[in-house]
């Protein structure tokens, strides 16, 4: 198989329909990007949410249900729906809410499917940067930039974190896990530090232009779709101890290489 495009027979039209399933969703939340109008809700744990994340959410829910009804989705906004198959889906409207209220391009609706709880697939889709990046295990991880044609993903072949790019969502985050001498000492071991996070760190990490994002907090639905594309991209994705899951409110992705090192610093020790 030579891309995405010849992915239509594999589970049963569910890693195709991912990509345009995420597609919609990602195109729906584009009708209140940059309005002056809009509006947002504090959620229980203070994190904000609008109109475009719920209704991105349902159109994910309406678009699944309706190909693979016995399937379950798992979602950020609404409760589970439990399925009787063995797929899931997993999905995070709008990565970047903050970013999304504020007019800044730089979120993404991820979507991920997973198979008796291991993953199959993701896509990391930049609506406003009109940017996708979709993966399936065993198959590669792909991405295009508006009409052009689909490329291979890689990561970076950096090999020192005195050379690497390293990039988070949010720098206060390691504060509130008591790991701000973390933060600095990531900080001063790389070349550089930068805020570019979210599934868009993710996407600069599995395309090569980064080489380590670290989650100090996250959620399934965070991460669940960027497992398999940095995975597929040829770099690593596990939690602060080397082990490869996207449920244990933590992530690391990198390029490999460099996965050993950060992980020291992180305080994971070995990992397999």
């Amino acid at each position: 198989m030579n891309g995405p495009q010849d992915w239509n027979q594999l589970h049963g039209g569910r890693l195709s329909a991912m990509q345009d399933i995420a597609t919609a969703a990602g195109r729906h939340t584009l009708e209140f990007f940059g309005r002056d109008d809009l509006t947002y809700d504090a959620k229980a744990d203070a994190s904000p949410v609008t109109v475009a994340d719920r209704g991105a959410e349902q159109l994910v829910r309406k678009l699944v249900k309706e190909s693979f009804s016995e399937d379950t989705i798992q979602g950020e906004e609404f409760a589970e729906q439990t399925g009787t198959s063995s797929y899931r889906w997993v999905v995070d409207p709008i990565d970047g809410t903050k970013s999304f209220i504020c007019g800044v391009p730089l979120y993404s609706t991820l979507l991920a499917l997973e198979c008796d709880g291991k993953p199959l697939g993701g896509v990391i889709f930049m609506p406003a940067l009109d940017e996708i990046i979709v993966a399936a295990i065993g198959h590669g991880s792909w991405y295009r930039r508006g009409s052009s044609g689909w490329k291979r993903a890689a990561v970076s072949q950096r090999k020192t974190l005195k050379e690497a790019v390293f990039v988070t969502s949010q720098v206060n985050s390691f504060d509130r896990r008591d790991r701000a001498s973390t933060y600095k000492q990531l900080e001063a071991a790389t070349f550089i530090a930068r805020s570019w996070g979210d599934g868009y760190g993710y996407w600069l990490v599995a395309t090569g232009s980064a080489d380590l994002m670290v989650d100090p907090i996250c959620n399934a639905w965070d991460v669940a779709a960027i497992l398999p594309v940095i995975v597929e991209a040829g770099g690593r994705f596990t939690d602060w101890k080397g082990v490869e899951t996207v449920r244990s409110g933590e992530g690391l992705g990198t390029n490999g290489h460099l996965h050993q090192a950060v992980l020291d610093i992180l305080g994971g020790g070995r990992s397999e």
